[in-house]
């Protein structure tokens, strides 16, 4: 068995103050930071607190030899630190008197590591998805509850969902899910910080089917699981159906059921809260115990998506309470349809066919002259936003032709100097050929340039 003894300098004889299992169960009170180890351990895990971010504490042995957090090898000595304690592991270590030196928390006790186990209690055989269930747990080391507050830092409590894996259900595939964390710090559900008692809140929202509870306890250096028999996860019993306009003048029903062979109607209460299309959200309770469907009437404000939210409190079939968050439920509502009613039609006595009695067919025929004004201005708009549109189409189209075939000025100075130089040229050309036939016509005789010049025309025949 393993003993840790605490050592008075002031004592000659050396007697034991602790041995595991009574009240310091695996812990002394440090006198001058002094301990004793016992030559029958093979090897210790201890456990030191000391003030939040001081330095790790530095171990001196019996032969006065000093182990440092840097010293440890990972093989006799395993060493890790937080900023509130020291966690040590030495095998083989030297029996006789230790002494710790550091900022030792006063009352703190030097505790050794033996069996670390969760207690809790077996989960109920019949769970649900979506369940939120609270469940209670002690930390014993050895067998004996731990009873330091400040253990709580040391060791991380969790339980685990694992599935079967098996192909009937839903949940196959599925991950390992954690669906809780123990602790003791009074929030949430813990009733009592530091009471050696660790509360874990369950939030069941995983899949429905098979899976196998993992109870894990786990420190720096160690873990330990607990695996209990695979338990069943059955779907949400909660059901919810909205009829529309099922309520009259304006109001859609909500019906809330549940499945009767698990759950007591009679002890089934509802918080809610609607979610309408707009935005706007509204609370509501049913706390009536009856064994009939619970019934809330919504009022229908518009057409859109209509969200609800619940929260199912009451007792399964074997009398155990249950909290069960229900999942959103969305119901749309569409928007009517327009229906144009057609008077009804009659057949007179001449064979025509009318609309009742000669005055209501006078009266079908005659319009009103606002709702005729009303539609010669709604087509008298409409063509002439159709002329407007076209008009302002076809200038833009004009602007964009001119601005295309619109010349630039330096094309019109190059146009009018090719005009000029080309004008030149022709004027030259004719010029050319006028005094190309003077040099070539013969020169005429002298009578006949006389006559010429006295303006008498010449009609002799001439002479051969």
């Amino acid at each position: 068995m393993t003993q840790v003894y605490a050592q008075d300098p002031n004592e000659k004889n050396q007697q034991p103050l602790s041995e595991l299992g009574d009240n310091y169960h695996n812990s002394i009170k440090l006198l001058q930071n002094r301990f004793r180890i016992d030559y029958q351990v093979e090897e210790i895990t201890m456990v030191f607190f000391r003030e939040f971010g001081s330095a790790p504490v530095v171990l001196v042995k019996p032969d006065g030899s000093k182990i440092f957090e840097s010293d440890a090898d990972g093989e006799t000595i395993f060493w890790y630190d937080s900023a509130t304690y020291d966690l040590v592991n030495i095998k083989n270590p030297t029996p006789g008197p230790w002494q710790a030196v550091g900022q030792i928390l006063p009352d703190s006790r030097v505790m050794v590591i033996t069996d670390i186990e969760l207690h809790a209690k077996p989960l109920p055989s019949i769970l649900f998805s979506g369940e939120i269930l609270k469940q209670t747990a002690q930390l014993t080391n050895g067998g004996e509850p731990i009873s330091a507050t400040e253990f709580r830092d040391v060791v991380s409590l969790e339980i685990k969902l694992v599935s079967t894996n098996n192909p009937n259900y839903n949940n196959f595939g599925a991950e390992i899910a954690t669906i809780a964390t123990f602790e003791d710090n009074g929030r949430g559900m813990d009733e009592t910080p530091l009471d050696g008692v660790f509360t874990g809140q369950f939030n069941l929202s995983v899949a429905n089917g098979e899976w196998t509870p993992v109870f894990m306890v786990s420190t720096p250096m160690l873990t330990r699981e607990q695996v209990d028999p695979p338990l069943m996860l059955y779907p949400n019993p909660i059901k919810i159906n909205m009829i529309e306009d099922g309520g009259g003048d304006g109001y859609h029903k909500l019906v809330i059921d549940a499945e009767r062979e698990y759950v007591d109607m009679n002890s089934l209460l509802i918080d809610g809260k609607v979610r309408f299309p707009n935005g706007d959200v509204q609370n509501f309770s049913l706390t009536e115990q009856t064994p009939n469907a619970r019934e809330y009437l919504i009022v229908n404000y518009e057409s859109g998506v209509y969200r609800i939210k619940l929260t199912a409190y009451g007792n399964t079939k074997s009398g155990r309470d249950f909290i069960l968050d229900v999942p959103e439920y969305t119901y749309l509502v569409e928007e009517p349809e327009v229906v144009v009613e057609t008077p009804p039609q009659s057949t007179s006595l001449d064979g025509t066919i009318g609309t009742g009695d000669n005055s209501a067919s006078v009266q079908s025929t005659i319009t009103d002259p606002l709702l005729v004004e009303d539609e010669k201005m709604s087509k008298g708009l409409f063509w002439g936003l159709i002329i407007g549109i076209n008009l302002i189409i076809i200038v833009i189209g004009a602007v964009s032709l001119w601005l295309y075939l619109k010349p630039s000025k330096k094309a019109l100075d190059s146009e009018l100097e090719d005009t000029e130089t080309s004008s030149i040229s022709l004027l030259d050309k004719i010029k050319n050929r006028f005094s190309k036939k003077a040099v070539q016509q013969p020169e005429a005789s002298p009578a006949k340039k006389n006559n010429e010049d006295s303006g008498i025309i010449d009609l002799t025949i001439p002479k051969k």
